[in-house]
């Protein structure tokens, strides 16, 4: 599909001129105005409560049970609702944040960002990555396979491969370094033990909300027209 076939909904919710009654959602600095309601899962710092699912708006979070929206401590049934029940939600939070006549009500569902944790908003059991930037594709094969480091279909077809989901966290979680077989300087017998050195990548995940029946491939065009869940987590 060409990029200029896609073409993006618009509507009164991302109306630039929209204000909130909430101060700080219209401070030109922040990165949640009301056009901009990422969803995630909060608890109170500090606490062992169970996680709730929220938006983010201006400096605070805003429980979903403001909306009567039931999520449980995670997103995925809320993901796999589909689109037209993302965009219900999203004007009903909308009508929520700039009608100043739920402000008394609603006021009592939001928490200071600097008072929340928050945690994995969906409840990852598989996912698929994708290895697609030619020049780490480049600089990882040259060091299995230097004379030829690129698979011939790379750039028609990226590599892609299952992934090990127990070890996705949120930010700010101790990272721990890996553990294997490694044969030190001088030595040449293997020992078991943490990494000496430990690299990272920077990577871009994507929910995709609805499922697909097993065996059966998402299209571009499906995947276009129903776009994902806006934003499921947020800084």
């Amino acid at each position: 599909m060409a990029k200029s076939d896609i073409e993006i909904e618009l509507d009164e919710t991302h109306d630039v001129n929209a204000r909130s009654w909430l101060v700080k959602a219209n401070d030109a600095e922040t990165d949640f105005p009301v056009q901009n309601l990422p969803f995630g899962v909060y608890r109170k710092a500090g606490t062992d409560d169970v996680f709730r699912g929220c938006i983010a708006i201006g400096d605070c979070v805003l429980d979903l049970a403001a909306a009567d929206a039931a999520t449980g401590p995670v997103l995925n049934d809320l993901a796999s609702a589909g689109p037209s029940n993302w965009k219900s939600l999203r004007h009903k939070l909308f009508t929520l944040l700039t009608n100043d006549a739920h402000e008394k009500r609603v006021s009592k569902y939001l928490t200071p960002m600097s008072n929340v944790e928050l945690g994995c908003p969906v409840d990852c059991r598989n996912y698929t990555d994708f290895y697609t930037s030619y020049y780490h594709a480049f600089n990882a094969g040259s060091l299995f396979r230097p004379d030829a480091p690129i698979t011939p279909s790379f750039k028609w077809l990226p590599i892609a491969y299952h992934g090990r989901a127990s070890s996705i966290v949120v930010s700010g979680e101790e990272v721990r370094r890996p553990w294997g077989q490694r044969v030190l300087p001088g030595s040449t017998d293997p020992e078991f033990g943490p990494s000496v050195w430990l690299d990272y990548e920077v990577e871009l995940g994507l929910v995709m909300g609805q499922g697909n029946k097993m065996g059966s491939p998402i299209s571009m065009e499906v995947a276009e027209c129903n776009p994902p869940i806006y934003n499921l987590s947020f800084k």
